[in-house]
């Protein structure tokens, strides 16, 4: 880390002059220390220290406010315990903000006062952002997309053989030579982003979607020019090159006149676009952004794809999203689904919102300074997969899939990881 200097210090409070409003001065002085949301996290279940505690990261961004804004902080410090910025508290902000929260707001649940400490921590990479003490390995997956407009550096020459080759493959899955995935095509009714990882390492969800679409006779594309779903600017705190990201979205929308933007399987990348881009962009969309989860729930009500669950005998379980499920309001949609393609589907305890975390969120995937806590922390989630007895685990989100693809193999759980799509398409009954 470089030394902190007056003018580094400046930037780092030029974001709480920004944030100086009532939402932040409420969360600042509300917290009463009860200590409930010890319990809900996953990095102190694991670690049992009290510097994992959420409330030390409540207490970090509270005491550097009281050091620089209240009276008393700036000439009796030591009453209050309020904060200097500098290199000692600034490396222990990194790593609490960075290298030991996911933001995914378990802790905000089950706080007795309400406060909503997923919004502190982001505050607090804000501050670091500007202070330019973003970790550089996730820093590195952000420039990969502002540079090249994929996280993956994907050329687009890579991408159109990926897509022709899977095109190739749906014709003779679905015995159809008119069957296609069609490319930059204007005035269709939808869009459809991709995770970059997809056409990486896991073309078969792309086929999944791809065989969705052409059971529900759907008017679709996917852009060459911008089809990445996620945004780690949403983790980093850079809010300007996230909202470049978003912009980028947007825009081929608009210009490829799609009706609807269809948000791919990724919890962050629905999020950072549908309830966070407005914010960024500061003005409203003028179509409709839907996640596939949605889309595919809608499909089956409406009788536009069939589906036949005695196909699967296999016990299958569902791990929900932090970003599409506790901080998205997408709850029921993915277990309609699973409920209609799966014969033997149980859940996980504790689930839904109050689902614990995987431990690939906030990040965590792309900082591999802090693998070894990431997989610490994911002994929890391969514990419920155990006691559910499943053979099968469903995420709607590639990065919880890549991270219980790991847990899979270090914990030796012998199970399936599998996205959402592909289940679906594996239920499809074509006519």
């Amino acid at each position: 880390m470089q030394k902190i200097t007056e003018n580094t210090i400046n930037k780092g409070l030029s974001v709480l002059n920004h944030f100086q409003d009532s939402r932040l001065l409420t969360q600042l002085n509300s917290c009463v220390h009860c200590g409930l949301c010890a319990e809900s996290c996953i990095y102190y279940l694991t670690n049992k220290e009290a510097r994992f505690v959420p409330v030390k990261k409540v207490d970090m961004i509270s005491s550097i406010y009281k050091r620089y804004y209240t009276f008393i902080g700036r000439h009796a410090p030591f009453l209050v315990n309020a904060l200097d910025i500098n290199d000692d508290n600034v490396a222990e902000m990194v790593d609490l903000f960075f290298g030991s929260c996911t933001m995914c707001g378990r802790c905000n649940l089950h706080c007795s006062i309400g406060i909503d400490i997923a919004y502190l921590v982001r505050t607090g990479r804000i501050m670091l952002a500007e202070m330019g003490y973003i970790p550089l390995s996730i820093q590195s997956t952000v420039d990969a997309s502002i540079n090249s407009g994929n996280n993956m550096s994907i050329t687009t020459e890579e991408f159109v053989d990926t897509i022709k080759w899977l095109e190739d493959d749906l014709k003779d899955e679905v015995n159809d030579e008119n069957a296609s995935i069609p490319l930059n095509e204007k005035d269709k009714n939808l869009l459809y982003t991709l995770n970059p990882r997809e056409p990486k390492f896991f073309p078969l969800s792309i086929s999944a979607m791809a065989k969705i679409f052409y059971a529900a006779g759907e008017s679709w594309t996917i852009s060459t020019q911008m089809y990445d779903v996620t945004n780690y600017g949403f983790f980093t705190g850079n809010k300007g090159e996230a909202t470049t990201i978003v912009k980028r979205l947007y825009d081929e929308t608009k210009n490829l006149n799609a009706k609807e933007l269809i948000l791919a399987e990724c919890g962050h990348g629905s999020c950072a676009f549908r309830w966070e881009g407005p914010n960024y962009l500061k003005h409203s969309y003028d179509f409709k952004a839907i996640t596939s989860v949605e889309l595919m729930a809608d499909y089956i009500k409406s009788g536009r794809i069939k589906v036949d669950k005695s196909r699967l005998k296999q016990r299958v379980t569902l791990h929900d999203p932090c970003n599409l499920v506790r901080n998205g309001g997408i709850v029921h949609e993915q277990r309609y689904i699973l409920n209609q393609i799966a014969s033997d589907f149980v859940e996980m305890t504790p689930h839904g919102i109050d689902n614990y975390c995987c431990g690939g969120g906030g990040g965590q995937l792309a900082m591999s300074e802090y693998n070894d806590r990431r997989m610490a922390i994911g002994e929890r989630k391969a514990d419920q997969i155990r006691k559910t007895g499943a053979q099968i685990v469903v995420s709607p989100c590639h990065n919880c899939v890549d991270q219980l693809i790991q847990i899979n193999s270090q914990y030796k759980l012998n199970v399936q990881i599998k996205t959402l799509s592909e289940m679906v398409a594996d239920a499809i009954v074509l006519d």
